[in-house]
């Protein structure tokens, strides 16, 4: 017996089209199971399979600052170590370890 199917048409960003077709062929999975599997987890949690939200903090690597906004955030973190807010890599490295292990 064979399945019936229906078309799903939708426009995105070039980039972002490129970007998750790019992951999903990594891991081997074509585009309509992914848009598929998608549609299952919206049928399965009765809405979205994750909580839109906007980041806390707006990360951004270094080419996506400004120099203003680089310089900003430098001056921020040199205050912070004059102030002694700062903690050795190795502790910052053996508590993220930590965390990790705990789950």
């Amino acid at each position: 017996m064979a399945t019936r199917t229906a078309n799903v048409t939708a426009r995105v960003e070039p980039d972002i089209k490129a970007q998750a077709e790019a992951v999903m062929a990594k891991l081997g999975i074509p585009v309509s199971t992914a848009i598929n599997m998608f549609y299952r987890e919206i049928i399965l949690w009765n809405g979205l399979p994750f909580r839109p939200s906007v980041p806390v903090n707006d990360l951004k690597a270094r080419d996506e600052m400004t120099k203003e906004e680089f310089d900003q955030r430098m001056a921020v973190g040199l205050e912070q170590a004059k102030q002694g807010m700062a903690s050795p890599a190795d502790k910052v490295y053996s508590k993220l370890i930590g965390e990790l292990g705990d789950e």
